[in-house]
């Protein structure tokens, strides 16, 4: 505060601004961090409670799941053994559709990445006739469900012999993941400062190493990001491998949605195989997460 010549004291600019904020401000400026982290810390916990539940379902045996809930674990310990897991991989069906997962989602992530990670440096800095349109009608390609394609590829497949494959599940999930990898990757190829490629070109570097030495270091962040969405969703589907697949082929969301049929027979697989074909994208996740959020967070701050 400051003294005037009258003796009145004047209070200084901090409580000027202070005394302008609303009480909700005032409130919020003194509770919010504290208050904003107990609140993400319970919203954490109640999103982690179906996770935690689905894997001490899987440590149960079948008598106790049907005779009583999950939680009752926290009062009677013993009720944990993993002989549902041994059952598990006894169980020739759910391990063949979990081998045919990897099959399917590993070729069709890098594919998508690698095709995509060229095609976007190609529309970013290449110059070819028709470039913007050919990039138009690829975005164009994002407004198209795949709903739509199921049956007319499904024909086509069947024509060529590739229905019921699992190299036919790859073409598909590759073919409509790539529309996606072409946007994203040419976006932030295209925010590369156009002197670095420049000075490349001056020291002699063709395009290829262009991309190899330049533009794949700087897109890593985007490109993770892209394999990591791309991942999750040919691991996690369930419609395409539905159609395109046969008994031999069938991937793990399939193969457990056949063992929901015959519940009351194998429900000591069930538990366990959902939470195998959970945790491992989750697991790739977090593998990647630091590369995921700086893919997500690219160009928000300039």
């Amino acid at each position: 505060m400051t003294a005037t010549a009258d003796g009145v004291t004047n209070a200084g600019p901090a409580r000027t601004v202070r005394a302008k904020q609303s009480l909700g401000s005032r409130i919020a400026e003194r509770l919010g961090g504290g208050l904003v982290r107990v609140l993400l810390i319970l919203v954490g916990l109640f999103w982690l409670v179906p996770t935690v539940g689905l894997l001490l379902a899987s440590l149960r045996s079948p008598q106790d799941m049907s005779a009583s809930g999950w939680w009752t674990v926290f009062t009677k310990p013993s009720q944990l053994t993993f002989d549902s897991y041994q059952k598990l991989l006894e169980n020739s069906d759910i391990t063949g559709s979990l081998w045919n997962t990897v099959l399917i989602t590993v070729p069709a992530t890098l594919l998508v990445v690698v095709v995509g990670s060229l095609a976007g440096y190609a529309f970013a800095w290449m110059e070819f006739p028709g470039r913007d349109w050919w990039f138009l009608g690829v975005v164009s390609l994002l407004v198209v469900p795949v709903q739509v394609a199921l049956i007319p590829i499904a024909e086509l497949f069947g024509k060529i012999g590739l229905f019921g494959t699992i190299f036919g599940v790859i073409l598909f999930h590759t073919g409509f993941g790539l529309p996606f990898a072409v946007f994203l990757l040419r976006n932030f190829f295209a925010e590369i400062p156009r002197e670095l490629l420049e000075a490349a070109r001056l020291d002699g570097a063709g395009e290829l190493r262009l991309f190899a030495r330049v533009v794949l270091p700087l897109g890593g962040p985007a490109i993770a990001s892209l394999g990591i969405f791309q991942f999750l969703w040919v691991w996690n589907d369930m419609l395409v491998a539905l159609v395109f697949t046969k008994s031999g082929t069938q991937p793990i969301t399939v193969a457990l949605q056949t063992q929901v049929r015959q519940f009351g027979n194998n429900v000591d697989v069930l538990a366990p195989g959902a939470f195998i074909s959970m945790v491992i994208p989750l697991a790739v996740f977090f593998a990647f997460q630091r590369q995921f959020v700086s893919g997500v967070m690219a160009g928000a701050v300039k």
